[in-house]
């Protein structure tokens, strides 16, 4: 891997020709507890994000030596060198799972793997160390072992988990970072927008602006992808949207919805009920609950799925010739979100999702809540002893 060379392959050694260590190990985790734990907040009332638990989960790498054992400690601040190439170059990624309390009392990640598999690639596209997603894994479990205690006690809410990854080398050479940290903060969260977990957003459609681009990192988590739409989400927002729905081309693809991946249910052009959803071509990101929705779909059979291309062209003469049912987004943080309208070259599109149920929308939302609460057995949780 020509990106992945700075001690991070097997059997690399460091600057000094020792053995430098390419994963750290769930076994070695250092545990330092928290002398005291703070208040728990009402889960009625958590804003996303804004609380957090009393651990956190360090791992330090150098090229010279490779991984530091894992150490879970008491939540605090992290000090950087002014030079620290993250806050330089953005040589940053990470991840966000969640983990639930069912209604059985037992705590539940809802396929972590994919999550921790993601991550790798996102690592390796901004070339920092390489790492086995199995241990990582790992570490977080025992991380929420230690925090149990926060994730609430709600069919609501759940404790968001967050695992980020920078380049800490003290350095303003433009180039691959010598040092790095792994982090994994936890947040006990409700519902992701202010309008409700399950109320329907608007969405301002403009070709103008693109979250990302072929050859780029629209297929990695990667902080640059959220920073850099601000800009676009708060001009939607001025406009009376929620927000973006992302435009790509010059036939207007139509990509993604805000921070979420995005799903069409209608009858096509030859009068077949479709699930459709754009491929993964390297603009969309690879969303774990955009593949268990296909996953849930394919399994029914009910129905026609697809992943292509579809415009807004497609779009707007869909609407008009009243053959879109249904349109929602999906991600961690929501889960499925309903589209309500679309503003377009001055038009506001009315989406009837909600006029019609939203019948799979809901059906989806359901079925993938019932695993996150264990009201249905499946073997995409991974149960906590």
């Amino acid at each position: 891997m020509e990106c992945c060379k700075n001690g991070c392959e097997n059997g690399d050694a460091g600057h000094n020709g020792e053995h430098v260590v390419d994963t750290f190990k769930a076994s070695d985790v250092i545990i330092q507890r928290a002398g005291s734990s703070g208040e728990k907040p009402d889960p009625s009332n958590l804003v996303f994000g804004t609380v957090f638990t009393d651990h956190i989960l360090s791992i330090e790498w150098t090229a010279e030596h490779g991984w530091d054992k894992p150490v879970i400690k008491p939540f605090q601040n992290i000090s950087l060198h002014p030079a620290a190439s993250v806050l330089h170059y953005a040589v940053e990624l990470f991840e966000g799972l969640k983990a639930y309390r069912g209604e059985d009392g037992k705590i539940r990640l809802f396929r972590p793997k994919l999550n921790m598999e993601r991550m790798l690639r996102s690592t390796i596209r901004m070339c920092l160390p390489t790492f086995d997603p199995d241990e990582l894994l790992q570490c977080i479990l025992k991380l929420v072992d230690v925090d149990q205690d926060w994730v609430p006690n709600s069919t609501s809410a759940s404790l968001y988990i967050r695992p980020a990854f920078i380049g800490t080398e003290k350095s303003l050479g433009v180039k691959k970072s010598s040092a790095a940290l792994l982090y994994v903060i936890l947040s006990p969260v409700g519902a992701y927008f202010k309008t409700g977990s399950f109320n329907p957003v608007s969405l301002w459609a403009e070709p103008k602006y693109v979250r990302a681009w072929k050859g780029g990192t629209g297929d990695c988590k990667t902080g640059g992808n959220y920073g850099t739409s601000f800009f676009a989400q708060n001009e939607a927002m001025a406009l009376g949207c929620q927000q973006v729905l992302w435009l790509y081309g010059e036939d207007e693809k139509i990509t993604e919805v805000g921070t979420m991946n995005l799903f069409i249910f209608w009858k096509n052009e030859d009068g077949e009920e479709e699930l459709i959803t754009p491929p993964l071509d390297g603009i969309i990101l690879p969303g774990v609950v955009r593949q268990s929705i296909l996953d849930l779909s394919r399994k029914w059979g009910e129905f026609k799925v697809s992943e292509r291309y579809i415009t807004m062209e497609n779009l707007v003469e869909a609407v008009k010739e009243k053959r879109v049912k249904e349109m929602f987004g999906s991600g961690t943080a929501c889960v499925v979100c309903p589209v309500g309208n679309i503003l377009y070259k001055n038009e506001n599109l009315h989406i009837p999702t909600m006029e019609n149920g939203p019948k799979m929308a809901t059906r989806f939302l359901n079925s993938l809540t019932d695993i996150h609460y264990g009201r249905v057995d499946s073997d995409w949780a991974v149960t906590m002893s």
